[in-house]
């Protein structure tokens, strides 16, 4: 199994030739781009690892790359090698046509590294920032295209801004564009200088857009009409920590150091209540869960949501309970690196094996900084300063860095 060291190892130079047979050594799944064809309405280059390494080239030669630290080169020369990584996995041909699609391919993608990196050890922010990147690497493309996403373009920089460094999302949208052949490459090439403009107007190019507070930010984020410089008022309600992890990383033992006069409304409590075995009846277990929750949430009181919601969607149903009755939410999302989960998963009193808990992977995403009044990272690995120092610039955008217990990746609301 690959290492991080091995990987940093990839990381080129500004104006260096990377070495595309180690990148293939070290991600083999690069293999399959060699055969994933693309609509050549858009990629007349060919095949996705023509592409790929197209991209890469043109990264490495910009002079944003030459200006960029060792942190955010290692950032974007990742992104960049992975961010078609699941083309291959997401090709459909369209029977009548031939047109050939994609869809889903940066979502799926940022999935699939995100696996192959912490198989590796790659620190979780490190990690955390290459996956954002790829998973939304298309957006500048058409991020002023208002009716495309239904938001403003306004909407859509400050969104971003707090989940990831716009300058390094801009450098790999542009490298993106320029290692293809397409007819309209200068058109999307001055929309991506007028995402950095906008970005740069309003104050979010480098750096997560002020927010007048964390519940002006939360509701602003979630769809309410308010500015972000003016703060929004905010009713009483429950304080709910809700918990986020893969199984086997510590939410329990969490929750009994730090929460132990908090009422738990927990799946698995429901789960051995009803003496069902893990994923059987899932509707019960959620039901009983969801109900205790809603009675608290109606008492104004607070408590602790304890599950796994380790996918956006599980996540959003949860949320959008707890906003739906006023309260003031902090997520707590743990991680362990894998073996560490594969031991203790082994040797818990649980119905879900290893096999089954490594299947929960291909719908792992942790937490946005963009999703509660506050997102706490707690991961159980050394700090990011171990393997990479970080920038000047990296600093402006990530005070993400502080210890508590484990590493804590805090979000940019502690910047208000």
């Amino acid at each position: 199994m690959t290492n991080w060291k091995d990987i940093l190892a990839l990381v080129p130079g500004s104006g260096q030739a990377p070495d595309f047979e180690a990148c293939l050594a070290a991600f083999p799944r690069l293999e399959l781009a060699k055969t994933t064809l693309q609509d050549p309405t858009y990629h007349q280059e060919g095949d996705v690892w023509t592409h790929t390494k197209l991209v890469v080239h043109a990264l490495v030669m910009s002079e944003d790359y030459r200006r960029a630290s060792a942190e955010e080169q290692a950032c974007v020369f990742l992104a960049a090698l992975l961010h078609d990584i699941a083309k291959f996995s997401t090709t459909v041909i369209d029977e009548v046509t031939g047109r050939i699609s994609q869809p889903g391919h940066s979502k799926k993608g940022a999935i699939d590294a995100r696996i192959a990196l912490w198989e590796a050890g790659a620190p979780f922010a490190v990690r955390e920032t290459i996956c954002r990147l790829i998973s939304v690497h298309q957006t500048p493309f058409f991020a002023l295209e208002s009716s495309r996403r239904g938001v403003t373009p306004e909407f859509t920089v400050r969104e971003l801004s707090w989940q990831m460094d716009l300058h390094l999302l801009a450098m790999l949208a542009e490298a993106d564009m320029r290692g293809r052949i397409c007819p309209d490459q200068h058109k999307v090439l001055d929309a991506i200088e007028l995402f950095r403009e906008l970005a740069r107007e309003d104050g979010c190019y480098g750096q997560p857009r002020a927010f007048a507070d964390a519940h002006t930010a939360v509701s602003y984020f979630r769809g309410a009409d308010v500015h972000p410089d003016y703060p929004l008022f905010q009713e009483p309600g429950s304080k709910v920590i809700v918990m986020a992890g893969l199984p086997a990383t510590g939410k329990n033992t969490w929750v009994q150091r730090h929460c132990v006069s908090l009422p738990v409304v927990s799946f698995d409590d429901a789960r051995e209540e009803l003496g069902l075995r893990h994923g059987k009846n899932h509707g019960a277990v959620a039901h009983l869960a969801i109900d205790r929750a809603k009675e608290l949430l109606r008492k104004k009181s607070p408590f602790v949501w304890n599950a796994t919601n380790t996918s956006d969607l599980m996540r959003r149903k949860t949320l959008d309970l707890c906003f739906a009755y006023g309260a003031e939410v902090e997520l707590v999302y743990l991680e362990s690196p894998r073996d560490e989960v594969l031991r203790r998963n082994h040797r818990r009193d649980t119905s879900l094996s290893n096999k089954a808990l490594l299947g929960m992977l291909t719908r792992w995403e942790p937490p946005l900084p963009t999703e509660a009044h506050r997102v706490r990272y707690l991961v159980d690995q050394p700090p990011l300063r171990d393997t990479l120092a970080p920038s000047r610039e990296q600093a402006k955008q990530a005070e993400h860095f502080e210890q508590v217990e484990q590493q804590v990746v805090a979000s940019p609301q502690r910047q208000m």
